[in-house]
């Protein structure tokens, strides 16, 4: 692992979360090179590199809208086309379709059919595009399955604005809901959230916080506006999460449900670093997945820093076996790698 770098693309928020400068000390320990990537500078300057890892959410986000965003995410697509025997944490591709919880709850429903041995399943949802949606939609709820309450959520899920949700309980709260944005049914779990955090072959499971209990069915109680990202905080303690019954407490989730999971997961987003939220259906005890994230925060993991070394030095053991060392430079050898470093094995 001698002489290996491996270059951050992060923003200044998740490279405090991630400690990057603690794992950078951990990393020398072990004779690999974290180096920091600026994107406003070129980067064939400050490579070469053997892997990136990288969340660029809010470019790709802001590229949407934003010039200065749309080429700082074309040069870093360029240079990783460039460069192919750079292995990529985690594809673009991938990662932008996270991004949107039109296409990320697609792959979700997809999961009770690959994953029915395991009751695993995700709530039934509708995706609201716009204003136009809004006359028909108590149709199509029932026409989809959906049933009281709901939650709401934003298209985008990134930036603090997507951790801003609703609770609607009738058909006169759809009143509140702003698109484009996800109508997805509320299953009630007990006022727990199991957070799966995985790095590459290794996954972890967390408990927080979460909504509790509410009664099946429309009422005339008015929408419930919280933030997610509060109420599912480790040390969150809210009326939205304290239970207004007695109830016996939930089983685990199954540990092999879990790893079935992560694994049909993997393959199909083509990611090694994801967080997955799950909940147990407390009439059911189905295994529910409620959101997919990208290179979530890994509160709580224990030992995340080796966890996250070793899957970058398993990447690059695979990567060394089929490619030269990439020199900085374009090279026509690098072509016998692959196409495109967004295609590296994870």
């Amino acid at each position: 692992m001698s002489g290996r770098r491996v270059g951050f693309c992060l923003s200044d928020k998740k490279r405090r979360k991630l400690n990057l400068d603690a794992f950078a000390e951990f990393c020398a320990g072990h004779g690999v090179e974290i180096v920091e990537i600026d994107l406003t500078q070129p980067l064939v300057h400050q490579g070469p590199f053997d892997v990136i890892v990288h969340k660029l959410s809010d470019v790709i986000v802001e590229a949407e809208h934003d010039s200065q965003s749309q080429q700082l995410l074309a040069n870093f697509q360029s240079y990783v086309s460039a460069h192919p025997s750079t292995a990529l944490l985690d594809p673009l591709p991938a990662m932008t379709q996270l991004l949107d919880r039109f296409a990320s709850y697609q792959i979700m429903s997809k999961l009770h059919n690959s994953l029915r041995d395991w009751r695993i399943c995700s709530p039934p949802y509708l995706e609201i595009h716009s204003a136009t949606d809004l006359p028909s939609i108590q149709q199509v709820l029932v026409e989809q399955g959906l049933s009281f309450p709901l939650i709401c959520k934003t298209r985008v899920a990134h930036g603090s604005l997507s951790h801003e949700m609703s609770l609607i309980f009738s058909a006169s709260g759809l009143a509140d809901i702003h698109p484009p944005c996800v109508l997805q049914s509320f299953v009630n779990h007990g006022a727990v959230l199991h957070k799966v955090f995985v790095v590459g072959d290794r996954h972890f499971c967390v408990e927080r916080p979460s909504l509790k209990n509410f009664p099946s069915g429309p009422c005339d109680r008015k929408t419930i506006f919280f933030n997610s990202h509060q109420v599912s905080k480790p040390e969150s303690s809210s009326d939205l999460t304290a239970l207004d019954e007695q109830m016996p407490c939930l089983p685990p989730p199954s540990s092999e449900a879990v790893a079935a999971l992560v694994r049909e997961l993997r393959v199909r987003l083509g990611m090694a670093l994801f967080g997955v939220d799950v909940i147990i259906n407390i009439r059911t005890h189905t295994l529910t997945v409620i959101d997919v994230n990208i290179f979530p925060g890994y509160e709580g993991v224990p030992q995340f820093f080796s966890s996250l070394l070793s899957h970058i030095e398993s990447v690059l053991d695979k990567r060394t076996s089929a490619c030269p060392r990439d020199n900085g430079v374009p090279d026509s050898t690098h072509a016998t790698c692959g196409s495109s470093a967004a295609t590296t094995d994870l």
